[in-house]
């Protein structure tokens, strides 16, 4: 599909961030004709991924401090919220699908190669994990702001994972904390550690990404 294949190459860098995309170009590149490609940056562009000017084409979104930490002031708000619910709540069921998607995740590499790319497998298995997470909230209407706030950061995962020194953060670690603290009802515990795994990746990419 051309909107997964572009979004997953400005999620990787692959389309730098403020890079104008020359539809000719990708097109050939994507194999698919003009219209199909311009509907999928259309798509692209309502969740910040791509930006689109009248008369101007289509250029891929820019990365600003402010914008990083507003995404992620509201991400903490929101998926708190949505965390707590879901853990009070949570049952059996619920806590074998945080598990199963533990499991998962923790069994896959996270990046790849020596431009260090953001494993596809990985971030799929990231989303599930969080998504599981907060499974048993009972509110669509949190979940859906959640799926939303988490698709406008998955580029700035890859510039945290990117740039990160591999012995300054434990990734997998993060996650199995998390699902302890979850797992063990701590609704507090729980909670304070989202926010520090979500802050420390918007840290990252200021500290390294826009600032050098």
């Amino acid at each position: 599909m051309v909107q997964a294949r572009a979004q997953q190459d400005i999620i990787n860098g692959q389309l730098a961030p403020g890079s104008r995309l020359r539809l000719k170009e990708l097109a050939e590149a994507y194999d698919v004709g003009v219209i199909p490609l311009r509907e999928a940056l259309s798509r692209l562009a309502s969740s910040g991924f791509v930006s689109a000017a009248d008369q101007k084409g289509f250029s891929v979104g820019r990365i600003s401090a402010a914008e990083i930490a507003d995404i992620t002031a509201a991400r903490l708000h929101i998926e708190c919220k949505a965390l707590a619910d879901s853990i009070r709540q949570g049952d059996v069921e619920w806590e074998s699908r945080v598990l199963a998607a533990h499991h998962r995740l923790d069994r896959l590499a996270i990046v790849e190669g020596p431009e260090r790319l953001l494993k596809p497998e990985w971030e799929n298995a990231h989303e599930l994990f969080h998504q599981a997470l907060i499974s048993s909230c009972n509110s669509p209407t949190l979940l859906r702001l959640c799926s939303s706030l988490r698709d406008q950061t998955a580029r700035y995962r890859f510039l945290s994972m990117h740039y990160a020194d591999s012995t300054a953060r434990d990734v997998p670690d993060e996650h199995r904390q998390l699902m302890n603290a979850a797992l063990a009802k701590d609704i507090d515990k729980a909670c304070e550690l989202l926010a520090a795994h979500y802050q420390t990746t918007s840290d990252s990419v200021l500290k390294h990404a826009l600032l050098g």
